[in-house]
């Protein structure tokens, strides 16, 4: 994946919603990594294939779980990870055709139907640090009360994927937003199912292509996304982050 460094991606913010395109996406307050290390202390985690998980009801996951399983630094190597700045803040972008609205909720980093948890990470690879094109992927971990919510987002989603291949426009955030293509991508082989797509966007008259990558595992869907700020060519989400991903879900 090419990617422009976090402090870089924040002039194209407008162009692409929120998802980790500002400056505070770059890493963890001093403030978020503390309350995250005290959610990982609070309750015992249990070993799995992948790692470390916890033990789960088979329904829904709460925001303290969502932390102990979502990926962290040593558990894909060369890759650091932290917990994301600013998380809580999500887009407001509205998609002119309604069949489009399901991509721009998930560019707006809230997919419908609206989890009941969600915990955000910002994964780097620590080899091409300083680099303009260094590989920086945001990850949205969302746990849904039953699973049939968590197959709607990726059937919603992957619905729109094919309806809106010739692009859709949006209002809202800072502005209207012009995607000029949207197409499906080889998706990860994790989870009990997955999807990938590119969509291409325009800012100030260049294209940056968004990939996302949807994984879910029961009632979990996890979304990966990288941006292409530098060549316009398509950003390449390494296939061991979903993999190692979906090893820890329970």
């Amino acid at each position: 994946m090419k990617a422009r460094s976090a402090r870089r991606a924040a002039t194209a913010a407008t162009a692409a919603a929120v998802l980790c395109l500002t400056a505070a996406c770059g890493g963890a307050s001093s403030g978020d990594a503390a309350a995250d290390d005290q959610a990982a202390k609070e309750k015992p985690a249990v070993s799995s294939a992948g790692g470390e998980s916890v033990r789960s009801t088979g329904e829904t996951l709460s925001e303290g779980e969502l932390k102990r399983v979502a990926l962290a630094s040593g558990d894909v190597p060369g890759f650091a990870v932290a917990p994301t700045a600013g998380g809580g803040e999500t887009g407001s972008e509205r998609a002119e055709q309604p069949e489009c609205q399901a991509l721009a909720d998930v560019i707006n980093g809230a997919p419908e139907p609206s989890p009941s948890a969600t915990v955000l990470r910002t994964l780097m690879d620590e080899s091409e640090e300083g680099r303009d094109d260094q590989t920086v992927v945001t990850e949205i971990l969302t746990s849904y009360p039953r699973a049939t919510g968590a197959a709607q987002v990726l059937r919603g989603v992957s619905k729109a994927v094919g309806a809106c291949a010739g692009g859709f426009r949006t209002t809202g955030g800072d502005g209207p937003s012009t995607y000029t293509r949207v197409e499906r991508l080889p998706a990860p082989k994790a989870g009990q199912e997955a999807l990938a797509y590119q969509v291409t966007g325009s800012f100030e008259g260049t294209k940056v292509p968004l990939v996302f990558q949807l994984v879910r595992s029961g009632s979990t869907v996890v979304i990966f996304y990288a941006a292409n700020f530098v060549d316009a060519g398509t950003p390449e989400i390494p296939a061991r982050l979903a993999t190692a991903q979906a090893a820890k879900l329970p």
